[in-house]
């Protein structure tokens, strides 16, 4: 019980150790977070639909801090605080609201400045302070408003096609309600067809592993040899065909010159060579004169 009640203990310990390392973490970037941002004013002349707390601060379209509050200063004015990180903001930085999407969600907007501008003047808190333009704030009501009437135009003017489209989208769904079985059927089909593709494309491996097989692959050579031997036999057949046609070459030559004789002297063939035909003998050599004896 003691030891148990020990490892209790220890198990304790090391959660707490765990627990207060990360609450100093956290401290830690806190404080050092809030050192490196400071805070800034915005007075707005006007309504600020859409701005809220936790909302962006962007500075030239880059995100440089967000809203911490946002309260009334009397029926007209709306005072936002913000804490914002160090950027060169200058006493002529034109400040107005931008909207982020379809959402309605505002963020400060920051823009311009001239380089040799002072810095924004504090005011008596010491906290610098800007005021929006009205002008600016107007124009982006007015947009947002125009938008809406735009929008809400559009759909008075196709409110039949809206309307025929949404009774499409519907007859589209209870037709697949009421066809279920049917698609199921057809995704069945769609397994069963894939299956016989997968037993093919198994079937044709199983052909090209033959194919290569007979081809010579590292199991064995039987095209190979197949084809070998077919050559083998062709060039005996070349050989015996080259012998075969040197021998009729031979007797048609014969053949030629039996109807050549036959032709200068048909006699031959009813009474066969004559002796005239053969060839005279060459005549003798005359005997050398013998000298005198001395």
């Amino acid at each position: 019980m003691e030891t148990r009640a020990n490892y209790v203990l220890i198990g304790a310990f090391t959660l707490g150790v765990i627990a207060a390392a990360f609450g100093f973490v956290l401290w830690f970037q806190s404080l050092h977070s809030t050192k490196l941002r400071q805070p800034i004013r915005i007075v707005f002349e006007g309504p600020v639909t859409g701005l809220r707390n936790g909302g962006s601060v962007n500075f030239n379209g880059i995100r440089i801090g967000e809203v911490v509050s946002v309260k009334l200063d009397n029926p007209r004015r709306v005072v936002a605080l913000a804490m914002i990180d160090n950027a060169p903001l200058r006493n002529d930085t034109q400040v107005g609201l931008e909207f982020q999407g379809l959402t309605g969600v505002a963020a400060i907007s920051l823009k311009g400045g001239s380089l040799d501008a002072p810095p924004v003047a504090p005011a008596d808190d010491g906290v610098p302070t800007l005021t929006a333009d009205p002008n600016a704030l107007q124009d982006i009501t007015e947009a947002v408003r125009a938008t809406l009437q735009n929008i809400n135009r559009v759909v008075a003017e196709n409110q039949e096609s809206v309307k025929n489209s949404l009774r499409n989208i519907e007859a589209f769904t209870e037709s697949l309600a009421r066809n279920t079985g049917k698609i199921d059927s057809i995704i069945g089909k769609a397994d069963g067809v894939m299956v016989k593709v997968d037993s093919v494309m198994s079937k044709a491996d199983n052909v090209m592993t033959g194919i290569d097989f007979l081809a010579g692959g590292k199991d064995g050579g039987k095209l190979a040899a197949t084809m070998e031997s077919i050559k083998e036999l062709a060039d005996n057949l070349d050989k015996r065909s080259a012998g075969l046609i040197a021998d009729g070459r031979r007797t048609l030559g014969d053949i030629s010159r039996a109807v050549n004789n036959l032709d200068r002297d048909p006699r031959r063939l009813l009474f066969g060579p004559s002796n005239a035909s053969a060839p005279a003998a060459a005549p003798a050599a005359p005997a050398a004169p013998q000298g005198r004896r001395q």
